[in-house]
């Protein structure tokens, strides 16, 4: 639900900044700063360059207060795009798979009701710019399904968005396609296809796309600056291709190693720089979205206990992920990635920190001054009644506006909300998990909103009952 952050790359004018060498104590007492300034209940990071890890840690606890280490694991997320476009690419490099050619040819069952998705090609799913859209198509119903054929076939009345190809949307069908394309061209179940050619061949032994394989625990969110426990939200995660690992930070070194272009290859160096190459409409490559000004490659990933990040920079050879067992209105792990790179770079680090308390704090504050507002505005309903009995309904009907604008912005939540996130669908069930101080102060000012005016229509109606017994 939260917002990807990514940019153009900029080709052959940056000068590359001589890497400063990191040690695991820069790392742990930049990490020790970051935990106490925002608070988080748990992080796991690990820090790469070139060939080698740096540094693997766990910091805090998880929800069984078991100390967060390097072993941990977490849902990455949307970080698992990347390594469901390499497990593709294995898969062209030995044709099983042709990257420039529809997907429809190439994935039986793969059918919509607009004849353009007949031309989406497989590099315009890992692009996503194949005019998949959740505007377009019946998320909810794709979130009910089990296994990726399921999924597939639930496509059939779906539309494109746009024409493939001319316009990019981030789309996690896109992704889920990819691995069901991978199950196909593969014979055999997504899952266990990254098990042996992807997470086996790199040691990644604590990796997989099911909990059933490997279990996560339960994470958590905050409310008003309280960090609760809670069991993800159910979805179609186990053997998703747009979300569905779990890893830990130890297993993420040995793949932000790889991805550098060290290590044991999974794919020819060819295809590991077209899966990093952005395309022209947007800075997003296949799995990884690319910083304009650094080149630095990226992906974010957020579920709803969950939030990680994953990035590797071609200038210095550094590689870096970040994960964490909770889910806020505030994402603390980019900004975590980003005190990362710094120190990479020889630059002072920011520490994050303070927004997620200030945010939640200035949210409950007005939940708080909502509540009064509704019990002040109930008790006073006699005496707004009576100001306005006998004037006509319609001038009433304005007054009571005010108190209506909670009650509407309460009832339109998840689409404006759908809105503000590029048309991305949101569920009610989804707004009571990362985004619940919101929720919970949008809820308190319309319920307020609606005691006013039931409390003032009724006083009025009896007021009014009352002079026509009197007249």
């Amino acid at each position: 639900m939260k917002s990807l952050l990514i940019s153009l790359l900029a080709a052959g004018t940056l000068a590359t900044p001589a890497p400063a060498q990191l040690t695991p104590a820069t790392v742990d007492g930049y990490m020790r700063d970051a935990l106490a300034a925002t608070g988080l209940p748990g992080v796991s990071v690990v820090v790469t360059h070139d060939g080698q890890v740096v540094h693997a840690a766990g910091y805090g606890h998880d929800s069984a207060g078991r100390p967060v280490t390097a072993d941990t694991p977490m849902r990455v997320a949307s970080v698992s795009k990347s390594f469901t476009a390499t497990a593709v690419m294995t898969l062209v490099e030995r044709g099983r798979i042709r990257l420039d050619e529809p997907v429809a040819a190439q994935l039986p069952g793969f059918r919509m009701a607009d004849p353009r998705a007949a031309r989406v090609t497989v590099r315009q799913l890992l692009n996503q710019t194949s005019g998949l859209s959740d505007t377009t198509v019946d998320i909810n119903a794709l979130e009910e399904t089990t296994n990726l054929a399921a999924y597939t076939a639930r496509l059939a009345g779906g539309r494109l968005r746009a024409e493939p190809g001319t316009r990019w949307e981030y789309c996690n069908v896109n992704y889920d396609l990819a691995a069901r394309l991978v199950e196909v061209a593969s014979g055999r179940d997504f899952g266990s296809y990254l098990r042996d050619r992807v997470f086996g061949p790199l040691g990644m032994t604590s990796s997989a796309v099911s909990d059933q394989e490997v279990r996560p625990a339960d994470g958590y969110n905050s409310v008003y600056g309280l960090w609760l426990p809670r069991p993800e939200l159910p979805a179609f995660l186990n053997g998703s291709g747009s979300g569905g690992v779990v890893t830990t930070a130890n297993d993420m070194g040995k793949w932000l190693v790889t991805q550098t272009g060290h290590g044991r290859p999974l794919v020819k160096r060819q295809s590991l720089e077209e899966m990093h190459k952005p395309i022209a409409i947007r800075p997003y490559a296949m799995g990884w979205g690319v910083e304009q000004e650094t080149g630095q490659l990226t992906h974010s990933g957020n579920l709803f206990t969950y939030t990680a990040v994953e990035a590797i920079s071609p200038r210095t050879g550094y590689g870096f992920a970040v994960m964490t067992n909770s889910a806020a209105l505030q994402d603390d792990t980019y900004a975590i990635m980003l005190g990362l790179t710094a120190l990479s770079e020889g630059r002072r680090p920011e520490v994050p920190g303070g927004d997620r308390q200030l945010y939640e704090a200035i949210l409950g504050a007005v939940a708080l001054a909502a509540a009064a507002l509704g019990v002040l505005g109930v008790l006073r309903a006699r005496r707004w009644a009576a100001r306005r009995a006998g004037r006509p309904r319609w001038r009433a009907a304005l007054r009571l506006l005010p108190a209506l604008l909670p009650v509407l912005v309460l009832a339109s939540y998840p689409d404006w909300t759908s809105f503000l996130m590029n048309g991305r669908t949101v569920t009610w069930a989804q707004l009571t998990y990362f985004p619940a101080p919101l929720s919970i102060t949008l809820l308190v000012a319309g319920l307020a909103g609606l005691a006013v005016i039931v409390a003032r229509i009724c006083v009025l109606c009896k007021l009014t009952r009352y002079a026509k017994t009197r007249s």
